[in-house]
């Protein structure tokens, strides 16, 4: 046995615990704007498990020295008191100057730390979603890793993109899980999470739409990007409020689908 592990089960699991987030802090300095190293240090599955570090890095990048309000739906660990807060200290890491928020089922509230605040919290809870938003007078980026059933993802999306302040980026990681019918999804199934932003992406173009009267939802009218990634989306929240440029030619398609209704019902 070497000298290095003679030592490690000489300590008590909290202080090697201790000793490896002190040592894992020390390190991410020299990986601070580097993600997907992060990832590494921190033993996150977002990266080499998951991909998608690599697509935050590039949203992220210019945000790193801002002061924000990060929440993440998920602390990791489930059910086990030990484990969990990984991606949490690696957004810390990241987000130098930023507050840090985790929720969830579980209670994980001992990886609390300077700048990572954690709530026991379930997050189709609308109220407590509230609650906490008003708290911290909105978030800048939310990362829904929580249950991963599309019902959950879809509710707390309801609740939590109207709170995310503007030019805010909400996150949805694991969609494979939309495909799964035990998981509330399913290919092309109409309930899925999946189907749901895929849905949501055609409002982008909402000027666009052909309909006399068009009533915008909110969701036309508040986001202004969708990004789909492997098992990973990402939507920015702004005013899309753009004017067509062609609405001559969308008065003749309101009128030739008015004439072609009016034949329908005439026959």
């Amino acid at each position: 046995m070497s000298l290095t592990e003679s030592l490690k089960q000489s300590l008590p699991p909290s202080t090697r615990r201790r000793l490896g987030h002190t040592a894992r802090r020390l390190s991410s300095y020299f990986y601070r704007n580097d993600l997907n190293q992060l990832a590494r240090v921190f033993h996150t599955d977002k990266w080499e498990m998951h991909w998608y570090t690599q697509h935050y890095q590039r949203y992220f990048q210019p945000l790193r020295n801002k002061k924000l309000k990060l929440l993440e739906i998920g602390v990791g660990g489930y059910e086990y008191s030990d484990h969990g807060g990984e991606s949490l200290r690696m957004w810390k890491a990241y987000f130098r100057n930023s507050q840090i928020v985790g929720i969830d089922l579980c209670d994980k509230t001992q990886f609390r730390e300077h700048r990572i605040d954690i709530r026991q919290c379930d997050q189709t809870d609308s109220e407590a979603l509230l609650r906490l938003s008003n708290e911290y007078g909105g978030f800048d980026i939310i990362i829904d890793d929580g249950s991963h059933l599309s019902e959950h993802v879809i509710t707390t999306f309801h609740t939590l993109f109207p709170l995310l302040n503007s030019n805010g980026i909400y996150a949805v990681e694991d969609t494979q899980t939309s495909y799964w019918p035990t998981w509330g999804g399913g290919r092309a199934n109409p309930h899925s999470s999946m189907e749901f932003f895929k849905g949501l992406s055609d409002g982008l173009n909402h000027v666009e739409y052909p309909v006399e009267n068009y009533t915008p939802t909110y969701f036309d009218r508040n986001i202004v990007e969708i990004a789909f990634f492997h098992n990973l989306i990402l939507i920015r929240k702004g005013n899309n409020d753009e004017k067509t440029n062609m609405p001559g030619l969308i008065q003749r398609e309101i009128k030739a689908a008015n004439a072609e209704l009016s034949v329908k019902r005439a026959s």
